[in-house]
């Protein structure tokens, strides 16, 4: 499970940071709010995996 954090917020932080330097955007605010969006959506996966296990024990 913490690899899968960790892979989603890379991704989302890599995303940012690629649309960031596309756009020309300044202050990058593509990386900091897709990387927050990556936190968020790899919490909720977390929470809803670590709710299947307990429902399955």
């Amino acid at each position: 499970m913490p690899v899968q954090m960790g892979v989603i917020i890379y991704a989302f932080y890599w995303l940012g940071t690629w649309l960031d330097d596309k756009y020309e955007v300044n202050g990058s605010w593509g990386m900091k709010g897709l990387t927050m969006l990556g936190v968020i959506i790899s919490l909720y996966q977390f929470i809803r995996q670590v709710n299947y296990i307990n429902k399955h024990e």
